[in-house]
């Protein structure tokens, strides 16, 4: 079936393309165990755009996109972040991007193969129509749906669910490690016994939380730890102005703190950070995609002893000393991904929110007349809004 979408290729001047694209209805296995099936046609109806987007765009400039390619083709359809309309089930979704041969494909292992619709060897949502495993069109809340058409406020939350479940991914990994790492510490001082100890060492984990960095994944980890472990003292560091909306948005949700990093020097920015936090952090998540982060946490001493550090950002280089590393007890940790349980949470917490208030539309014409400008000047500029969504199918939208 050919269909009008958008498409990356290694191409030096036109990795991404907007035009005619053939779409199949390939078999694919939602996990492990479970049978393969056909994919039920879909027509997307509001999409976000992704940073991961923006690094396929350039990993194609390269030359370097065939891994992510599905097989047998020389291009991928990109898009994860969306709603769809499914006309044979008349009814709107939300696509899990994630499955594969594996019992969970967010820590897949080395026999096991996975892919990602719109990012890894399966085509995803920027197209008109496209093929979805029928068990991974999860489904939205009910009161959303008027006469057929989504309201506009809630869909535009619903580009979200991918980064906010991955997130709450994040939440679950850091409680798990964090009271593993510190339980038999708390044992002791407490003198209790060890589930006790455990829970309250997943509480104390975050004690004094960094958050280095604040795009909208830096804004729901804040989000979900205020809202998990309320005692937790949250700091922001990032270089936005304090009154910029962003970061006023940020510290309403979450009731953390903020750090403009305008510091002549690491070492400085790493003194301001534990001044502001009463102490070194306990918990230091870098999501800013900069080398400073690991630098500030081990060789400026923002990380205190027995901290965790979770390395969320994909590009920085991490480095430590192993004699202050070892001695001081750090651990370091790094996932990405999310369960289906994740991402059927992360929709009905979104859908309370107030997410759809940093979400900006850019029109379907303008972005299908020049892809590539739409990303380099508007969508991923440095005058970008916190997140850029499309109308791909404005018949199914409540205006």
């Amino acid at each position: 079936m050919i269909v009008k979408g958008t498409y990356f290729q290694n191409d030096a001047n036109r990795p991404l393309v907007y035009g005619d694209v053939e779409i199949e209805n390939v078999k694919r296995r939602r996990l492990r165990g479970e049978e393969e099936k056909e994919g039920i046609l879909c027509e997307p109806v509001l999409i976000g755009f992704c940073g991961t987007d923006n690094e396929l765009m350039n990993m194609g400039s390269k030359g370097l996109l065939s891994p992510k390619f599905p097989e047998g083709k020389n291009r991928l359809i990109n898009g994860h972040e969306g709603i769809v309309w499914v006309p044979s089930q008349n009814r709107f979704a939300i696509v899990l991007i994630r499955g594969g041969n594996s019992y969970d494909p967010t820590r897949y292992t080395e026999d096991e193969t996975y892919f990602e619709y719109g990012c890894d060897k399966a085509d995803g949502l920027f197209a008109d129509k496209q093929y979805f495993n029928p068990d991974m069109l999860l489904r939205i809340p009910d009161g959303y749906v008027k006469n057929g058409k989504l309201d506009l406020e809630f869909a535009k939350k619903m580009v979200f669910p991918d980064p906010y479940g991955c997130m709450l991914f994040q939440l679950e990994r850091m409680e798990d490690l964090g009271s593993a790492h510190l339980f038999r510490v708390v044992m002791a001082r407490e003198k209790c016994d060890e589930q006790t100890a455990r829970k309250l060492a997943a509480d104390e984990a975050f004690s004094r939380t960094v958050i280095f960095g604040l795009g909208t994944t830096g804004m729901f980890m804040g989000d979900l730890i205020s809202k998990y472990h309320p005692d937790s003292k949250i700091l922001f560091v990032a270089r936005s102005p304090e009154d910029s909306p962003k970061v006023r948005f940020a510290l309403r949700e979450t009731g953390a703190e903020y750090l403009k990093n305008d510091f002549a020097t690491e070492r400085e920015l790493a003194d301001a950070i534990v001044e502001r936090l009463g102490g070194r952090a306990t918990m230091f998540i870098g999501v800013s995609g900069s080398n400073v982060e690991h630098r500030v946490a081990f060789e400026h001493k923002a990380l205190g002893c027995n901290g965790i550090y979770n390395s969320f950002s994909l590009g920085p280089r991490v480095e430590y000393d192993t004699m202050p590393f070892g001695f001081e007890n750090h651990l370091i940790f790094g996932s990405i991904n999310f369960r289906q349980c994740h991402m059927e949470r992360a929709i009905e917490l979104l859908a309370k929110s107030r997410y759809n208030e940093i979400v900006e539309l850019i029109d379907r014409d303008e972005f299908a007349a020049d892809p590539i400008g739409a990303y380099k000047n508007k969508i991923y500029s440095k005058a970008a809004p916190m997140k850029t969504a499309v109308i791909w199918n404005k018949k199914y939208i409540n205006i």
